[in-house]
This record gives structure tokens, C-alpha cells and sequence, in this order.
């Protein structure tokens, strides 16, 4: 999926060829919150305005705005699993959390 990303937010990108529009939504938070444009540089002016349209609203209207990810997530993991990784994050004098992290920032540098 082709995306734009803008104060922390990302927009989907399509194309309609019955309408030769293409069209989008911010992802990842709750409202529901589009825009569209006849060409792809237009297109990326109105994801923009309407993040900045949605955080104005929001300010209005006294309340947060959806934020695409907060920072955590649960993960299943077998028992031993969750056993082996506390004790190498002890090992190492860090939380599990830490460990955790560590790891997924290595595994994306790959």
C-alpha cells in the first residue's frame, strides 16, 4: 500500500480509474477522517489539510485527537518464551519491556 505521512499520521493512497480520483484516509486512528484529488500532488496537499483540519477540530471541540499508535501492543508468547527473555533482560539489568525493544530495533536494522 502506497502512504503519506504527515505530523505523525499516515494517509492510504488509491486511485479510482471509473472516477479517475485518487483518494485516501488517515489510518490507524478511530474517526474516520478521508480526502481526495484528480492528481497525486494535489493529493498530497489534502491528506495534510485534513490532518491539520482534524486537529483543529479537535482542539474546538476540547477533546484529543486519535493518535495512529501509542507505543504499545500485547504479544503472545509461549511460557518458556516469556521465561527465557525475563531472565536474559535481568541478566542484562534492564526491564522486559527494554529488552524487548532492543531487540525489535535490532531485527529492523537488519
Amino acid at each position: 500500500m502506497n502512504t503519506l505521512n504527515y505530523k505523525d499520521y499516515i494517509g492510504s493512497v488509491s486511485f479510482s480509474a471509473d472516477d479517475e480520483m485518487f483518494y485516501g484516509k488517515i489510518e490507524h486512528i478511530s474517526d474516520l477522517v478521508v480526502f481526495e484529488s484528480d492528481n497525486a500532488h494535489g493529493l498530497k496537499t489534502e491528506f495534510e489539510e485534513a490532518v491539520d483540519d482534524y486537529l483543529s477540530f479537535c482542539q474546538e471541540k476540547g477533546v484529543n485527537p486519535d493518535k495512529p499508535f501509542k507505543g504499545s501492543f500485547n504479544v503472545r508468547l509461549k511460557p518458556s518464551t516469556h521465561k527465557l527473555i525475563h531472565q536474559k533482560a535481568i541478566q542484562q539489568g534492564i526491564s522486559l519491556n527494554k529488552f524487548i525493544e532492543k531487540a525489535l530495533e535490532k531485527e529492523l536494522k537488519g
